[in-house]
């Protein structure tokens, strides 16, 4: 038993080492790339930079416009992500805390939202936005994003506060705590580890997405990063290079959040193996 278990890590360390390299060398390669001049990259797109050219990432910068889109990714983002998060916390608290009328079938409603495509949501939605005279406005995507991630938070997080202990509120109760300061004070700082995970879930999906940003908003002025690297790689005087480095600048944020939340990411779902 030993034995297979033994062979059945290194086989699973092995696909998963592999599946790792074969996502990282792309990515690994743009940023090489990045840092290149035209026709060293037409010559060589293989290899090493001879000289660094940083100021492609100046140029790209400037060309693409991505200090406007770049605000209004941040804007969009960071505006559906904490109204997702914390309508999710609320929900999920009552939902794993307390027994009422309806609990189940309250439930049911946000798992429900899990099981219909995104995207099949769209004309609906670009309907709802003309008659309520939002569309081309930050909310026509803050409304639609926090919907769209609604049920996931809510399952995450109902799923992990369920195993609390009723102690916790018990002595809250004590203390003189209403439900709101137990929430707040006592049950939101332990659900860190599956905060973290929903947060960055929600953060790349709302950061990377393009559809309904393209559908919904069609001011110069309000359009996200996606929108704008796909206009900056339609323009044909953009060397492939400065496109490298715009992609590159809009990866960033993405690790740097991955890597602020890492350690609450991994305990999360160690807990949540622990759990099962």
């Amino acid at each position: 038993m030993k034995r297979n278990s033994g062979l059945f890590q290194l086989f699973a360390y092995t696909f998963l080492g592999l599946f790792a390299i074969m996502n990282i060398i792309p990515l690994f390669w743009m940023v090489v790339n990045s840092f290149k001049e035209e026709q060293e990259y037409a010559s060589s797109p293989f290899s090493l930079p001879h000289t660094l050219q940083i100021s492609n990432y100046a140029k790209a910068w400037e060309v693409a416009n991505m200090d406007v889109y770049f605000l209004n990714s941040i804007i969009i983002t960071f505006a559906s992500l904490i109204i997702t998060v914390l309508l999710g916390a609320l929900a999920a608290y009552f939902l794993s805390r307390f027994q009422f009328k309806l609990r189940g079938v309250t439930y049911s409603l946000f798992l429900l939202g899990m099981l219909v495509p995104i995207h099949a949501t769209l004309i609906p939605i670009f309907l709802i936005m003309q008659k309520l005279q939002l569309l081309d406005t930050y909310w026509s995507l803050i409304l639609p994003y926090t919907a769209f991630h609604l049920s996931l938070t809510v399952f995450i997080l109902e799923g992990f506060m369920r195993g609390f202990p009723k102690d916790l509120e018990e002595s809250g109760v004590m203390d003189g705590a209403g439900v709101y300061r137990i929430f707040w004070s006592i049950i939101l700082p332990i659900t860190r580890p599956a905060l973290a995970t929903v947060i960055i879930l929600n953060f790349i999906y709302n950061w990377n997405e393009y559809l309904f940003a393209l559908v919904l908003i069609t001011s110069t002025e309000l359009k996200t990063l996606p929108l704008g690297l796909a206009n900056f790689a339609g323009i044909e005087t953009a060397s492939l290079t400065l496109q490298m480095a715009a992609l590159t600048i809009a990866l960033i944020p993405i690790l740097i959040f991955y890597l602020l939340l890492q350690k609450q990411l991994v305990n999360g779902m160690t807990a949540g193996a622990v759990k099962g």
